[in-house]
């Protein structure tokens, strides 16, 4: 069995890579490309987790909602990330429609 560790050191560098991409790129699109990395990073911590705490605690008895509350909280933030996603290159092609530009730093529409 694969210790928690390396499932932890990979979600760490997916993060670090989505926040690179959320810090240090220009582009609107790469900007969500990153969060959705940091999602993703997010729910296989998530999985991780409740995966290793039920192999630890083997108990017959326990109720179901514990048994599944890591996949049940994971397809919750993959729902949340799509919807994200959806409103996110709404808004994106919204702006490029009427800017001609997806850089985030020329993105001033709700100045005065």
């Amino acid at each position: 069995m694969i210790p928690l560790s390396w499932y932890l050191i990979v979600a760490a560098l997916l993060f670090c890579i989505g926040g690179y991409g959320v810090f240090a790129r220009r582009n609107a699109v790469a900007i969500l490309m990153g969060v959705e990395l940091m999602l993703n990073a997010v729910n296989i911590n998530l999985v991780a987790f409740w995966r290793y705490s039920v192999l630890l605690n083997p108990n017959p008895n326990m109720p179901f909602f514990t048994i599944t509350s890591g996949w049940a909280w994971a397809i919750f933030i993959l729902t949340v990330a799509a919807a994200e996603a959806a409103v996110g290159l709404a808004l994106i092609i919204s702006v490029y429609r009427r800017r001609d530009s997806v850089i985030a730093e020329e993105l001033d529409l709700l100045k005065n």
